[in-house]
């Protein structure tokens, strides 16, 4: 069961890709449906996404194709009863090539996370750009590392960390763990004999070692973004 403005959104895809075989850049999709920011539409697609109706080709910023349609929406010129008769038939394969495009999506951003002794995570009112190729499905935001303990995974001292939301993750994954409720650090999540270990990627410090009752997943490690000064 698709809102009422995912059902707009998936018309307004479909429509353009009729159209000229190339799907809508983010800032038309938002004046289509009238929303204050992109990040409403990638939200939008993000469902969209998850429910098996889109799916963003690999590679390209401004590439996305229709899987499926809702029962109603009925698009372009008529076609002969068959293909039409399922519900979320299967869509063509397009053949022209979507072009790429530098779509941006504002995510929050929330201060600075350890990677290393773990330190207070800082909730901002603030955000960042990012290009929309860098994420996938789900809600995001960012962090900025502050530490060294993981330079071993690439992940260095006033980088960007881009976070997906999310309270479970799986051993050996980069999470964004919450330690007492107060102090947050960025680290592989390990579940050793009931308990939680958070290890580094530097060998010059020790695993964190929790009670598993005291630690929370906050999200999970989707990308990073580095400036060069």
């Amino acid at each position: 069961m698709l809102t009422a403005k995912q059902h707009e959104l998936i018309r307004f895809i479909q429509q353009r890709l009729e159209e000229t075989g190339i799907s809508p850049s983010f800032e038309e999709m938002k004046e289509a449906l009238d929303l204050k920011s992109k990040s409403g539409v990638h939200r939008l697609i993000s469902a969209l996404e998850e429910r098996g109706f889109i799916r963003r080709l690999p590679n390209r910023a401004r590439a996305l194709e229709v899987v499926k349609l809702p029962e109603d929406a009925v698009m372009g010129s008529p076609k002969p009863a068959a293909a039409n008769d399922a519900v979320g038939a299967a869509m063509p394969t397009k053949t022209v090539a979507p072009e790429a495009a530098n779509d941006i999506i504002d995510v929050p951003l929330h201060g600075r996370i350890a990677a290393g002794a773990p330190i207070e995570a800082i909730e901002g009112q603030s955000s960042m750009p990012v290009p929309a190729a860098l994420l996938g499905p789900g809600e995001h935001y960012a962090l900025e590392v502050s530490g060294d303990s993981m330079i071993e995974a690439g992940i260095f001292d006033g980088d960007f960390a881009l976070v997906k939301r999310t309270d479970s993750a799986r051993d050996g994954e980069i999470v964004v763990a919450l330690v007492d409720n107060e102090e947050a650090t960025l680290k592989y999540l390990r579940r050793d004999a009931g308990r939680i270990r958070l290890d580094p990627a530097n060998g010059a410090y020790e695993p964190q070692i929790y009670e598993a009752h005291r630690v929370q997943v906050q999200g999970k490690l989707a990308g990073l973004l580095r400036r060069y000064h």
